[in-house]
This record gives C-alpha cells, sequence and structure tokens, in this order.
C-alpha cells in the first residue's frame, strides 16, 4: 500500500500510532484492529473498525466492566448522565454480554484517509472519557451509590487530581 507522508488508511495508521507509544495490538482482519492502551484507572482494549462504504471508522475503548443484571437500571441511568456531560462519543453496554463500552465513529471523507494527528487525538479522547467516568461506573458497581451520586462524586474526584 502506497502513503504519502501525512496520511494513510485508518487501520494502518492506528497500528503505526500504536507502535510508535510502544502499546500491544494486532489486526483482527484487513479493516479492524485491537489493541490495550494502559489508563489512569485500567486498561483498555481499543478497537478500531473501518467500514470502507460508508468511509467511517468506528473507535471503541472497553474498560473491561460487565454490567450485572441487578445494577443495569442503575448503570443506565449514569450512561444518561454521562453522556449528557461529553461532547464526542458516548457510553453504551452491548446487549450481548452486558458489556461497557466508549464509541465514537470518524467520518474520513471519499479517500479514507487518517492523519497520525486524527489517530492520536481519537484515541487519546475515547481513553481519557474512559478514565474520566471509570469512578462513576465503579461507584455504581460496587459503592451502591445512586447515578446521581456516583457521577457527582467521580467529576469532583477527577477535579481534584489536577
Amino acid at each position: 500500500m502506497e502513503r504519502d507522508d501525512d496520511d494513510a488508511a485508518p487501520v494502518d495508521m492506528l497500528a503505526s500510532l500504536f507502535e510508535a507509544r510502544g502499546w500491544p495490538y494486532e489486526y483482527v482482519g484487513d479493516d479492524e484492529l485491537t489493541g490495550e492502551v494502559q489508563g489512569s484507572w485500567a486498561k483498555y482494549q481499543v478497537r478500531g473498525i473501518w467500514r470502507r462504504e460508508d468511509h467511517v471508522l468506528q473507535l471503541l475503548c472497553l474498560p473491561d466492566i460487565r454490567v450485572p443484571e441487578d445494577k443495569r437500571a442503575a448503570m443506565f441511568e449514569v450512561l444518561a448522565l454521562v453522556n449528557e456531560q461529553m461532547w464526542l462519543g458516548h457510553f453504551d453496554v452491548w446487549s450481548n454480554g452486558m458489556v461497557l463500552l466508549y464509541r465514537h465513529a470518524l467520518m474520513l471523507g471519499d479517500e479514507g484517509l487518517l492523519s497520525i494527528a486524527q489517530a492520536q487525538t481519537a484515541v487519546e479522547a475515547a481513553v481519557d472519557e474512559c478514565d474520566r467516568f471509570y469512578p462513576a461506573f465503579q461507584f455504581i458497581l460496587w459503592g451502591d451509590k445512586t447515578p446521581a451520586e456516583a457521577l457527582a462524586s467521580a467529576l469532583v474526584d477527577a477535579a481534584g487530581e489536577a
């Protein structure tokens, strides 16, 4: 595959970013890559999935949190509150396995090329958002806080780390 100096196929550019940062990764197929990034709270699985027909790169960041049945209502409520705070991407729970994830899609235009700056910004934003709200999810799962209390506690704690 030929590249110019600035842009490349999305999955290849993600691989270049992961390699430059020393993050482990592997290709899942021609249009998908998965890797691990250490955040402040946890190690996150980051997946990039290229949809050629739509010129869209879907970026997923999974903090390895499964939502047990008895916590689902509270988790869905805190997700609604969390998503109101976000300007890029959103959190969701996959119905298959009840796995929490951050999801964002980048529309890359007709050429379908991604720059290293775009790749870095997208991955860093995903990890930052997972780190920012990880405590709220844990307060729901392990701290028996209400969704509003969990979000308020997480945002206060995060503000205190500057």
